[in-house]
């Protein structure tokens, strides 16, 4: 049963992330994979905690959820990928600021998602 949530989470997260890339013109700034990484390191965030700490969900809906859909909407690879990119292309600082934006902007959403998960549960464990 396990497998089939992964699955499932999978091809919807990968669906997903590949719509959005549509939207993006392929030279330049790398704005898609950047949206979607950071989406995803909120989302991630914010539905692990509320799982972990509020909701009663069988593992498979977690994995299916977590690891499934933002695991394959989010993509390390292609944000290493589009760094090479603007490198080769002689955008280095382009790409060092690529590369550290992603990952302070995923750390600060992923701590904003963990955030807002716990004032939810705060708040209502106060009504």
């Amino acid at each position: 049963m396990l497998w089939w949530a992964l699955a499932a989470g999978g091809i919807l997260g990968s669906l997903a992330r590949y719509g959005l890339s549509l939207l993006q013109p392929s030279m330049g700034w790398p704005w898609a994979t950047f949206g979607i990484n950071l989406s995803g390191a909120y989302v991630l965030a914010l539905f692990l905690t509320m799982a972990l700490e509020r909701w009663s969900l069988p593992a498979a809906v977690r994995l299916g959820v977590g690891t499934g859909f933002v695991g394959s909407y989010t993509t390390f690879s292609t944000l290493v990928l589009e760094t090479l990119h603007l490198v080769v292309r002689g955008h280095l600082w382009e790409a060092l600021l690529y590369l550290h934006a992603s990952v302070a902007g995923g750390l600060l959403l992923a701590y904003a998602g963990h955030q807002t998960a716990m004032g939810w549960i705060h708040r209502r464990g106060q009504i």
